[in-house]
């Protein structure tokens, strides 16, 4: 691989300034639109494998076609099927938990949310002893083993969110408030499928799992996907799912324990698994199981001088349907911030570099499905590339922009040791913004974007966000609004376009993806991973079909 020196000198050219952005510059009345558009009624929440797929995919591939784009999916078509196993509880959920010769029932989406991904049309539980396994981590690396050789056949594992180090007076083997992947819920239920778990609820407490119960329980609710794997049964708990912190408290009382001393008992190396005392639980519901075709939007400009190089934006399409009625009788879960201005931004990017020069790297404008589901049309994309990942510079993933008016800076998710985070501070600078490091990096945000699945192929990824900073009412004001959002209306119907809507700080925070993208697009250099980067490996690997 060539030295990274020069390249890094090719990459520090003049941004584009907004008034050098063709096709009369990114317009905030064409992202409010489209976000009017796809967040509405029509739309039913943008849920993958339902009608409202079907309309959202049709508005993006004839958005992304006036723009003046070509077809990027497969067999020159717009879109790049996404195969996934659908699982839906079916009906009535039975839960009760037994202790101490009492049994407590359980009422799902109140006291418990429980699914199954396992490859079953019935789960049933009964009796299952429960056991508490800390934060369920088997991290060697960082010399840590929440298990200790614990049996856990046949029994449910109680686990905390986050990581150890989350609430511990100094950091730790976890690089402190900083989330690592092993706290994301997801890695808790991969790591108690390999033990041999037959279930695990995690415990839910707001802070360390930087969203309330409303929004556990409307994901939870909802269906749940995963690849199509011949041996599924070895990858999934027949039963999963989490539990509101007031009746674990409850329980590790009846069971003779203290739930915040067995919590200080976990954040150390020494923690061993310890049984709830007599505690089990018993559950039983119905699954209806499918396999569905969902679909990644994919528009393509191809590049002028080198188009066998690429450069992605992308924005996650879709959202949550419909579920329950709120207060007010909405059950359409409309995800306007999340994400239907990422997906505007991807449309707006598309016109105005197809109305300019042509690039010289080939530019590749993504609306990727099932972010919500566990980042699977990303990480499908990333398994099958409609362009070399060796060869594919960098990845500017778009999410959820402020709909709140202008702000001083902009964000990205996440602390990602790329050099794309020291790009991004110096175009927005080079616009008279300022660049902020994301400010609740304890929330893993990183891990929650379509950017981590091309990371962890080695590709140099980064999500872009709102900043906090607000013109009017700075980062006091950006913090309430943000708090509010996440406490009331993130994944629940209050995420939806009002008139009071103001994109004009998206339009300007799009001026800087754009600056960004065509400096990547017209320059030499490959942005790459920094000292300490997990995924500077997988790219180094790649580094001689970059000569």
């Amino acid at each position: 691989m060539k030295s990274s020196f020069p390249l890094l000198l090719s990459l520090c050219a003049v941004p584009a300034l907004a008034a050098d952005i063709p096709g009369g510059g990114i317009s905030a009345d064409n992202l409010s639109r489209h976000v009017r558009m796809l967040a509405s009624d029509a739309f039913e929440g943008r849920a993958p494998a339902t009608p409202g797929e079907d309309k959202t995919i049709a508005y993006v591939v004839d958005a992304l076609e006036q723009a003046g784009l070509q077809p990027g999916g497969e067999k020159g078509g717009w879109t790049q099927a996404v195969p996934l196993v659908r699982a839906q509880v079916d009906g009535a959920v039975t839960a009760s938990l037994r202790i101490g010769g009492e049994t407590q029932v359980l009422a799902n989406g109140e006291d418990v949310v429980l699914q199954s991904l396992s490859p079953v049309d019935r789960v049933v539980l009964a009796d299952a002893p429960l056991v508490f396994v800390g934060y369920g981590i088997d991290a060697p690396e960082r010399g840590w083993d929440d298990f200790k050789g614990v049996d856990l056949a046949g029994k449910v594992a109680v686990v905390l969110v986050n990581d150890p180090d989350f609430e511990t007076d100094a950091p730790g083997a976890f690089d402190g408030r900083a989330v690592t992947y092993y706290g994301r819920w997801t890695y808790k239920y991969e790591e108690l499928a390999r033990q041999g778990a037959a279930g695990v609820l995690i415990v839910h407490e707001t802070a360390p799992a930087a969203y309330g119960w409303a929004t556990v329980r409307a994901s939870g609710l909802s269906a749940v996907f995963d690849i199509p794997r011949p041996d599924a049964a070895k990858y999934h708990t027949l039963l999963r799912g989490w539990m509101q912190r007031d009746l674990a408290v409850s329980l590790f009382k009846r069971a003779g324990l203290d739930f915040e001393a067995e919590k200080r008992r976990a954040q150390t190396k020494a923690f061993a698994p310890v049984a709830l005392g007599d505690a089990a639980l018993s559950a039983a519901f119905a699954v209806k199981r499918d396999q569905v075709v969902t679909r990644n939007v994919i528009g393509r400009l191809e590049g002028a001088g080198r188009p066998d190089e690429t450069v992605i934006y992308s924005a996650h399409w879709d959202a949550f349907g419909v579920g329950e009625p709120d207060a007010a009788g909405d059950a359409i879960r409309h995800g306007a911030v999340d994400n239907a201005t990422g997906v505007a931004a991807v449309i707006e990017l598309a016109r105005v570099f197809a109305a300019g020069p042509r690039p010289q790297r080939t530019l590749l404008f993504m609306a990727l499905t099932a972010e919500e589901k566990g980042l699977q049309g990303a990480t499908y994309y990333a398994a099958n590339p409609l362009a070399p990942l060796a060869k594919t510079a960098a990845v500017l993933n778009i999410e959820m922009l402020s709909p709140d008016g202008p702000a001083r800076d902009i964000a990205s998710w996440g602390n990602g040791r790329v050099s794309l985070e020291g790009d991004l501070k110096r175009v927005a600078e080079a616009q008279g913004r300022t660049y902020s490091p994301d400010p609740n990096l304890e929330a893993g945000f990183f891990y929650r974007a379509d950017h981590f699945a091309f990371a962890r192929a080695g590709v140099p990824a980064i999500t872009v966000g709102a900043g906090l900073d607000r013109v009017d009412g700075g980062v006091a004001s950006g913090k309430a609004l943000r708090d509010a959002y996440f406490a009331k209306c993130y994944h629940q119907p209050c995420d939806a376009w009002t008139s009071t809507w103001n994109a004009h700080g998206q339009a300007q925070d799009v001026e800087i993806l754009y600056a960004l993208g065509r400096e990547i697009a017209d320059g030499n250099a490959w942005p790459h991973w920094l000292d300490g980067s997990e995924f500077r490996a997988a790219r180094e690997r790649s580094g001689t079909e970059r000569e």
